[in-house]
């Protein structure tokens, strides 16, 4: 058996992993990379996978960086099973409509200033379009957790709950050829969050792919978040000015809501407005009330006696794009969130580009920003940022609240590795994908020094016999 390390290797995006027997090749997630735009595009039309040798694609979760690049595999000739749970396709539904819709406007937009420019260049093409999006949806299946199934020649899959998203799985596949199991996390969720269950931990497991994204730090007590958030809303609002947060639009931008309820029930932030402002967020929240399944028992008794953590009287879902620029107009202190959590496209620019030169606004990060984004530039609290192309001063408070973060932490991952380990797993190889070099090498010496025997980080294009 050999893995290939295709994307989100040494890096925390573009997640692609390819399984290779003597009978079947399986291509664990199929995501987008997300950085610079023009070495984005550049690497995300390589598409750089065997396309005719895969049989079957596992996805473990909606986000982009892990589903984006479905459709694109599709175009691409790709005509076998992407196996899901129910959740991640009802999601991926909104989501890859949503990106294709992206794509069409990027390319609008830089063939107007070709256009502009007089240049010689050839005209952008979106990477893929709303009907390749259709045909990507018609080969999903969906599985539910705990049931045990057969993916390809000599391959069985059972998800299990990761706990990041809705419907994330961690994937356990059992492997005839060798008689291995093999688990990949996709990206793992932390014990004690809100809405969703902790992750599960299976037994038995061979060789463990894991996320690293935090490897080499801890978030702050949950707890604490609502506290720290509670007090960053009162301070901005009372003194006339507007809280933006960025926000991805799958689970990131639920928590919130949730806690914002939570605070405003409880009277620990003032009656402002609180408005959610991205059509793809408000689909998303829909979806999640399809999903009971999917919740902790806390979230579940809310949602049956009609007391929704996911609305109250100041919060406002926002539709329409003239809604959306009276929000930058009002001079009303409110709170906003919108996508994209990178702050990289969306109407979240928008609302930045009005708010990040005032003293008393407050730019509120509450998730991973990858390196070249303008989140990461925020959060560096750089004097000046470009958006839209023109720089401007970083004037606003800047607040980080990692706590609020899906992914495990360093405790989290080290945690999990050993309760594999505990469970019967040999863990003849740990694996480590989806984060940057520094806190794979920080995690990678943990797990060693906890007896771990053989912890990788392979680079792209690596590939690994097991």
């Amino acid at each position: 058996m050999e893995l290939e390390f295709v994307g989100a290797a040494r890096t925390v995006t573009g997640s692609m992993h390819l399984l290779r027997s003597k009978h079947a090749t399986v291509l664990l997630d199929c995501g987008l990379y997300q950085g610079r735009r023009k070495e984005s595009r550049a690497r995300n039309e390589q598409l750089p996978l065997p396309v005719r040798e895969i049989d079957a694609v596992i996805l473990s979760h909606a986000h982009i960086d892990h589903s984006g690049a479905l459709p694109l595999l599709v175009k691409r000739g790709f005509s076998g099973t992407i196996f899901c749970t129910p959740a991640t396709r009802d999601l991926a539904a909104a989501m890859l409509e949503d990106a294709a819709m992206i794509q069409a406007a990027d390319a609008k937009f830089i063939n107007k200033q070709i256009d502009r420019e007089g240049s010689d260049m050839d005209p952008v093409e979106p990477l893929y379009d709303r009907a390749d999006v259709v045909r990507t949806l018609s080969q999903m299946v969906s599985l539910p957790y705990g049931r045990r199934f057969p993916v390809a020649p000599g391959m069985h899959v059972t998800f299990l709950d990761a706990g990041h998203v809705l419907g994330s799985a961690i994937t356990v596949l059992d492997l005839e050829e060798n008689k291995k199991r093999l688990v990949f996390t996709g990206d793992l969720g932390r014990a004690g969050m809100p809405i969703l269950r902790d992750p599960d931990t299976p037994d038995g497991a061979d060789v463990l792919i894991t996320e690293s994204t935090y490897g080499d730090r801890l978030h702050a007590p949950y707890e604490q978040m609502d506290g720290q958030l509670a007090g960053i809303i009162k301070r901005v609002t009372e003194r006339g000015g507007k809280v933006i947060i960025p926000t991805f639009a799958l689970e990131r931008a639920q928590e919130l809501i949730y806690s914002i309820s939570r605070l405003r029930r409880a009277g620990e932030i003032p009656a402002v407005g609180v408005y959610v402002d991205s059509p793809l967020t408000v689909k998303i929240t829909e979806i999640f009330k399809l999903h009971p399944e999917c919740y902790d028992d806390e979230t579940r008794d809310r949602l049956f006696s009609r007391d929704s953590p996911f609305e109250f009287a100041e919060l406002a879902y926002v539709g329409d794009k003239e809604e959306s620029k009276q929000l930058d107009l009002s001079s009303k202190p409110s709170v906003i969130l919108s996508a994209s959590g990178m702050c990289e496209a969306g109407r979240v620019l928008h609302h930045l580009k009005a708010t990040v030169e005032d003293p008393k606004n407050a730019v509120v990060i509450v998730g991973y920003q990858a390196e070249h984004t303008l989140g990461r530039r925020i959060v560096e609290r750089r004097p000046r940022v470009k958006i839209f192309g023109v720089e401007r001063e970083l004037r606003a408070e800047v607040q980080v609240l990692n706590g609020f973060s899906a992914h495990a932490d360093q405790a989290d991952l080290l945690a999990y590795a050993d309760g594999l380990r505990e469970r019967g797993g040999k863990l003849e190889k740990i694996l480590l994908v989806h984060g940057e070099p520094g806190p794979q090498r920080v995690l990678a010496d943990k797990l060693a020094r906890r007896g771990h025997r053989e912890v990788l980080a392979p680079a792209e294009g690596d590939r690994v016999s097991f």
